[in-house]
């Protein structure tokens, strides 16, 4: 006799597991528990099997029956449905594994794998799945043209976002070269649209870069009343003259007191590649002030919430401001150029200061090669600086 949906309601666990039959092999099966399965029993090669067609009620009656039908059509046709379901279900993963989505998660995984910093997993997931997403995570990556990165592209560049159109184009490069890698892809669409995008409008960052004028911000830095791992950073940022990020970043574990060097993980660099910095005699005091201030931390300069949070992206320039210097007059990463200016002034090597500096030289020979012959130049270049910051806070 035929089950009817009231039927399958009432059901209720008993003792032991019982069967509702529903004809052709399709049958409920009721737990102790309560819970009711959806099961069909049929024959192949000879064989007794058993096909799941899910559980009451996710799954309605006229629904199993549905399913039910569809098996036996295979059984007809000479195909078992318990193998053919299990095929699908594989094709199922091996689909969205092979989608764009599939594949960035992958990436950014590996980003974590390799050490990348919490900020640069964040920014590369916001690209990958919040903007790139929508239109493309669903995608087999191997179907993905040209012409659709650039549809997105240019959306985001026409809401005047043409430096994360840029950012993003470049990403996507390295999910497609994941799958190339992976042989899930053939090529790389990205390549293909080098030159397609508007140029980012460059955004020069305010910098004080009068000896005076930067002492009396130095000098102002010092007297900041705010929170000691904060002033720490901010007084780091300018002896160091290295990018804001690299500062808020860095660990214990990149710090090595006794050589007087700050050895910055490749992950975390601009040009991704690591980066040394020897340490003056004043940054080694500020460092030896920080410590005493969160001796619990890995980081060096933590957040003043979380010992295990770096300070957060704003905090330096907030300071800043709080002090009274607008964002059209000084910035953190200001004392990049500040440092750059003044010591080309002041008549150092142009070349000794871009190496300090950490900008990329674009032949990997005369990279190596600067990278070990500048060192000592480097060192005693880090304490001049660090010199003439004492010199300009004391200059009235």
């Amino acid at each position: 006799m035929a089950l009817t949906d009231t039927a399958c309601r009432a059901a209720k666990g008993r003792e032991a597991d019982y069967k509702l039959s529903d004809g052709g092999g399709l049958y409920l099966l009721v737990k102790p528990s309560g819970s009711r399965l959806w099961n069909q029993a049929y024959r192949f090669s000879g064989k007794q099997k058993k096909l799941s067609h899910g559980g009451y009620p996710s799954v309605s009656l006229a629904e199993a029956r549905r399913l039910r039908d569809e098996a036996k059509k295979l059984l007809v046709s000479g195909i078992d449905p318990g193998a053919n379901k299990k095929v699908a279900k594989l094709t199922a993963v091996i689909s969205a594994t092979n989608t764009f989505g599939g594949i960035a998660e992958e990436r950014l995984q590996r980003l974590e794998d390799e050490g990348a910093a919490a900020s640069t997993v964040a920014k590369n997931r916001w690209l990958l799945i919040d903007l790139a997403g929508p239109d493309l995570g669903a995608r087999p990556i191997a179907d993905i043209t040209p012409a659709e990165i650039l549809a997105l592209l240019q959306k985001i560049e026409r809401s005047g976002r043409r430096e994360t159109a840029r950012r993003l184009r470049s990403v996507i490069g390295t999910v497609f070269r994941l799958a190339i890698a992976t042989l899930r892809a053939k090529d790389d669409p990205t390549l293909l649209l080098r030159g397609a995008l508007k140029a980012p409008k460059v955004q020069h960052r305010a910098a004080i870069t009068d000896e005076k004028l930067l002492g009396a911000l130095l000098a102002a830095i010092d007297a900041y009343d705010g929170w000691p791992t904060l002033r720490c950073a901010l007084q780091f940022t300018a002896l160091t003259f290295t990018r804001p990020g690299e500062v808020r970043g860095a660990t214990w574990t990149e710090i090595n007191l006794e050589e007087a060097v700050w050895r910055i993980n490749g992950a975390r660099t601009k040009v991704r590649r690591p980066h040394d910095v020897p340490l003056s005699r004043q940054a080694l005091d500020v460092l030896r002030e920080v410590k005493e201030v969160a001796r619990e931390s890995a980081l060096v300069f933590p957040s003043i919430r979380s010992n295990t949070r770096p300070l957060s992206e704003n905090a330096m320039n907030a300071a800043l401001r709080r002090m009274g210097f607008t964002q059209d007059e000084m910035t953190a990463h200001g004392f990049r150029a500040a440092a750059s200016s003044i010591l080309n002034e002041r008549g150092f090597r142009p070349d000794v200061i871009e190496a300090a500096l950490g900008h990329q030289d674009q032949n990997e020979i005369r990279r190596a090669y600067n990278r070990a012959s500048y060192w000592p130049e480097r060192i005693e270049l880090m304490q001049a600086w660090a010199d003439c910051i004492d010199q300009l806070k004391r200059t009235p």
